[in-house]
């Protein structure tokens, strides 16, 4: 009797690393290592401060602060270019490095310009964010989180590398974390507004137009697989290509 592979495996990352993903975690680890030597400069020039964005029209802050992490703590990069690695090299297989690093940049502007309609708010809870300088990739990473809970909602994330979620039960606890967080949020280096942010604009952008546009691409591309398939008297294995959601990161 022959014995067929089964349709269900574990993987615990993602294979070989891709070119954008790549690209950010060098900027990200050799900027860090800059921060190091001289962490007032290059936080006060490029990290994010809704103050300087607004009054002092210093507009490369809206995506520089992405690449700068605080030179106190190791593990704020560690965690978030793990995360980028994790989630961000699936993603850019599937759409290809132009549509990922694009993505990438409208979740981390996206979360920048979210921190500066809220600290523009006439409340004394917010308006300390004004002056505040929010630092780190955090933003983009909840990005790549939305994304995945909407293209891989089945798949199963190891909570605090522990307990297994499905990624849409995932990212509704870290983004119901980063809401409640932003409602008492004082501001900080890593504020909970760019986590929200970043959640809202990866949603806003795969849900929206650009969002139909890439189901449709993906659409044409398996019908043409399929094609090329039956042309040449190709047939399906045991593992379904097109089933994503049957592993464990």
């Amino acid at each position: 009797m022959r014995q067929f592979p089964s349709t269900a495996g574990v993987s615990f990352g993602p294979g070989p690393i891709t070119p954008a993903v790549k690209l950010i975690i060098l900027v990200n680890v050799g900027l860090f290592l800059v921060t190091m030597v001289a962490p007032t400069t290059v936080v006060t020039l490029l990290g994010l401060q809704p103050s300087a964005v607004v009054g002092q029209a210093k507009i490369w802050q809206l995506v520089t602060y992405l690449f700068v992490h605080s030179p106190t703590s190791i593990g704020h990069v560690l965690f978030n270019m793990l995360a980028v690695w994790m989630f961000g090299v699936e993603l850019e297989r599937r759409w290809g490095t132009p549509f990922f690093a694009k993505f990438y940049a409208v979740c981390g502007v996206g979360a920048a310009l979210c921190t500066i309609v809220v600290s523009l708010l006439p409340f004394d809870a917010t308006s300390s964010l004004y002056d505040t300088t929010t630092i780190g990739a955090s933003g983009a990473v909840y990005g790549l989180l939305m994304a995945w809970a909407l293209i891989f909602p089945h798949r199963e994330i190891l909570f605090m590398f522990i307990f297994p979620l499905k990624t849409r039960m995932f990212v509704l606890i870290v983004g119901a974390i980063a809401f409640l967080s932003a409602l008492n949020a004082s501001g900080g280096p890593v504020a909970s507004i760019a986590h929200l942010g970043g959640l809202i604009a990866g949603w806003f952008y795969l849900q929206g137009p650009r969002g139909m546009i890439l189901e449709i691409r993906r659409q044409i591309a398996r019908r043409r697989m399929d094609r090329l398939r039956r042309r040449f008297n190709v047939h399906k294995g045991g593992r379904d290509y097109w089933n994503d959601n049957d592993r464990v990161h």
